[in-house]
């Protein structure tokens, strides 16, 4: 059963995160989901990004730094949408990484030095008609990764909504987000 450090997207800590991070559990991961906002929670994807901007994308990475520099090094990196800055970043840099998964986003792997490491798989699920992650860039990054890395993978899934996997929002679709959590338990016996 993997470690998994969980970090949420621009909302904070929603229910749906949490719910998320209870399946995997039930499943037998050890889930850690460190709160990059401090507790504080947004109604909207524009107002939590707004408040990342205030605290510097760059914090966000580093509070995600040190939630996992308490934690043992053989970890499964797991982000939602914001929340993939920092999962990507420790698991292209912190050495003994076991996986990545990415949900709602990707940034070109140059951003954290260089091409994805090797040994380290990953899954990238994103929404195929969400225009966050389909036009601004997030698909063609996970493209790049994926035909570059030796073990990854990219889910495309008919919904529209950003979080199509958190059941506390309201573009929530159930029949992708079961989909995409049986991908990622599969994935997660595999390594």
């Amino acid at each position: 059963m993997a470690d998994i450090l969980l970090f949420h997207h621009a909302l904070g800590l929603t229910p749906g995160v949490a719910s998320l991070a209870e399946t995997l559990i039930r499943n037998g991961h050890t889930v850690t989901t460190p709160d990059l906002f401090e507790g504080r929670t947004f109604a909207t994807i524009d107002e939590g990004v707004e408040h990342a901007r205030e605290i510097g994308f760059g914090e966000i990475i580093a509070r995600g730094e040190r939630a996992a520099s308490a934690l043992p090094e053989n970890l499964v990196y797991m982000g939602l949408s914001l929340g993939v800055l920092p999962a990507q970043k420790l698991a292209q840099t912190r050495a003994g990484a076991r996986g990545a998964v990415f949900f709602y986003s990707c940034v070109p792997a140059e951003e954290f030095g260089g091409p994805w490491p090797a040994g380290v798989p990953l899954q990238v699920h994103g929404a195929e008609q969400d225009p966050i992650f389909m036009d601004e860039g997030d698909v063609d990054a996970a493209r790049a990764i994926v035909a570059g890395a030796q073990d990854a993978e990219l889910f495309l899934y008919p919904s529209s909504a950003h979080y199509f996997a958190d059941s506390s929002q309201k573009g929530f679709d159930a029949a992708s987000a079961s989909l995409a959590v049986d991908r990622v338990l599969a994935f997660l016996d595999r390594i």
